[in-house]
């Protein structure tokens, strides 16, 4: 896939953010006396979160850690002390599928979390399988070139064929996603398995916000739509043919993509106004990513 680099100023607080990739409703976060009761009269559940940036959210405050730039208040963290559960989070930006089981740079392999006795698995991997972070890169670059119409998506796509890059990135990447469900099931075969999907990023019904804060040609917000819509379809299959569950959270968070005012909006612009990566949730949007992985919890238990 060929890479151009973003020359405008919202492309490049986009480069500036793209190894954090490589890119509901609100959880009650006033339960820390419920978490601690709840703790003291039940078993705590075992917890490992894996996963890339938008498990880790990074500039989300607190920051806990500068090296995966991972925050005390991502959906993991939230979820946990909503259960009281015992969670060991390993997520980090700009991970891979491949540091599932390799170090990412001085950060060991995250299934170096997992054993026998791990119960609860959460895992967000994938878009930077597919190099979405140079993608939207690349389709910012290419916006002035034709701003009303859809450069970024005859760019991806070969004109004498008709096959789409992304989308071959996609079918590339799934049975990496049923190698990591596979490995987490050997490594901890008692615990439940969640593949967490991605939000809704941008404006579900493809009208887009060109603008300095979102350099996207008015045709390309349909087509990026489209591809984090497939990757989210392929991630589910791999949950269900690989013995996991899906938590959609695309779903709970139309309506607060990146185009939306800034008091509305769930995903960050390519710069953004409130602390959060480039085109990840901030805050807010990782609250409504934990309220549906609190709720897919919530509908069964599970046996340890």
């Amino acid at each position: 896939m060929r890479r151009l680099l973003p020359t405008s100023r919202a492309g490049r607080a986009l480069s500036a953010g793209a190894a954090l990739l490589c890119a509901g409703t609100a959880l009650a976060t006033a339960g820390t006396a419920e978490a601690s009761t709840v703790a003291d009269t039940r078993h705590r559940v075992d917890y490992v979160a894996l996963g890339d940036s938008y498990a880790s959210a990074p500039l989300v405050p607190t920051q806990v850690d500068g090296t995966c730039l991972r925050s005390d208040h991502n959906y993991a963290s939230l979820v946990a002390r909503r259960a009281g559960s015992a969670l060991t989070d390993v997520s980090c930006s700009g991970a891979t599928t491949a540091n599932m089981t390799d170090a990412q740079g001085a950060v060991p392999a995250q299934f170096d979390a997992l054993d026998r006795g791990t119960e609860l698995v959460t895992v967000t991997i994938g878009g930077n399988d597919i190099g979405f972070s140079t993608i939207l890169g690349t389709c910012a670059q290419l916006s002035a070139s034709d701003p009303t119409g859809a450069p970024c998506r005859s760019h991806f796509t070969d004109t004498d064929t008709g096959t789409d890059q992304i989308r071959n990135s996609i079918t590339r990447t799934a049975p990496k996603i049923a190698q990591v469900l596979r490995g987490i099931h050997h490594r901890s075969p008692h615990a439940r398995v969640v593949v967490v999907g991605y939000p809704d990023l941008f404006p579900h019904d493809g009208v887009g916000c060109t603008s300095a804060k979102v350099p996207l040609a008015a045709g390309d917000f349909a087509y990026l739509r489209d591809k984090e819509q497939e990757l989210n379809a392929m991630l589910a299959r791999q949950a269900r043919h690989g013995r996991a569950e899906y938590v959609n959270t695309y779903t709970p968070t139309i309506g607060h993509d990146l185009c939306q005012p800034v008091d509305e909006r769930w995903i960050e612009t390519f710069t953004p106004e409130t602390p959060a990566a480039p085109v990840h949730p901030n805050a807010s949007g990782e609250r409504a990513m934990a309220g549906a992985l609190q709720h897919a919890l919530s509908r069964h238990t599970w046996h340890h």
